[in-house]
């Protein structure tokens, strides 16, 4: 069976996707965390903890 290995940017998009689950946001703009590009769960996680 092959191994898939993540790219960084793929754990750092789940490191991101962990936190904010952590602090409830489970959807951004009705959509769930998994499906968004790294760059939208980023803004959030930053505007959150700007807040």
């Amino acid at each position: 069976m092959r191994q898939l290995h993540e790219s960084p940017m793929d754990e750092k998009k789940q490191v991101i996707i962990d936190r904010l689950v952590d602090e409830g946001v489970f959807k951004i703009d009705g959509k769930q965390l998994y499906e968004l590009p790294i760059y939208a769960l980023i803004k959030e996680y930053t505007e959150r903890d700007t807040h």
